[in-house]
């Protein structure tokens, strides 16, 4: 009986401990093989442990120019639907106009819509625009699909905004300016970020919309489905455990500064 009243005690963290530990478990293979040496072509069953592949991260032919372009691609289509992203938010929480009702139903589309469907159709417009396909068309249409996700994290940060706090920045004579540098920016920081990131995640990681506008661009998620063709080379379990740990770190250096201000204000 005691067995079974600490099991219901610690149910939840039990089964979140064991939920994340399910998330987690690709993760854990890929950095285990990271380490493997394989006699064939393909990376799918434990051999040897090497560190051959850490050493030569960019041993494969062309591996590293792909994730080149994807880090780029992902860089500024982060840049472009976070500036357009927080500006819509803004506008649809903050003002009425016409139409507004209608573009907060569109908004959500890209994210329900299935990415194929998205994907000819931007094909389709592309082509009868005449555009040369490749590395702008990626950037052009991972912007669009980012786009509804920024302005959804930023707009329920917005939406929580004490609007009595840039008032009082106001009566203590804060130009429009410097309220919103100084109060309304820092407020809405956290949302933007969140927005920023998985703007990233999403655009780095983006297989199908890509496949169908890259033309002859080819993007690290492309390197890797024509690699799975012919042979894994170990160098991309490599590639995918170091952006794991670049994750994790980020997460460890944002929970430090947060603990931190939090101790502060204490």
């Amino acid at each position: 009986m005691a067995v079974v009243r600490w099991f219901k005690r610690h149910f939840v963290v039990i089964a979140g401990l064991l939920t994340l530990g399910y998330l987690l478990l690709p993760n854990v293979i890929v950095t285990v093989f990271s380490f493997n040496k394989p006699k064939g072509r393909f990376n799918y069953e434990w051999q040897q442990f090497s560190l051959d592949a850490w050493k030569q991260p960019c041993g494969v032919a062309d591996m590293c120019g792909s994730l080149s372009i994807s880090l780029q691609i992902a860089v500024w289509a982060t840049i472009g639907a976070t500036v357009l992203g927080t500006m819509i938010a803004f506008a649809l929480v903050r003002y009425r106009f016409r139409a507004r009702g209608a573009v907060n139903s569109l908004i959500f589309l890209p994210m329900a819509m299935p990415e194929v469907v998205m994907a000819a159709s931007l094909l389709t417009l592309f082509l009868n625009m005449g555009a040369q396909l490749g590395f702008y068309t990626i950037l052009i249409a991972h912007i669009m699909f980012c786009l509804s996700f920024v302005v959804t994290a930023v707009k329920a940060r917005v939406m929580s905004m004490d609007p009595r706090l840039e008032e009082a920045a106001r009566d203590l004579y804060a130009s429009p300016v410097q309220t919103f540098v100084r109060v309304t920016l820092p407020i809405a920081a956290p949302g933007i970020a969140a927005g920023a990131l998985l703007s990233f995640a999403l655009s780095f990681d983006d297989f199908i919309i890509t496949n169908f506008n890259a033309g002859s661009t080819v993007t690290f998620p492309m390197f890797v489905w024509g690699s799975a063709q012919r042979g894994t080379p170990v160098q991309i379990n490599v590639i995918g455990t170091a952006m794991f740990l670049v994750a994790v770190l980020l997460v460890l250096v944002s929970m430090a500064i947060t603990n931190r201000r939090n101790k502060v204000k204490a």
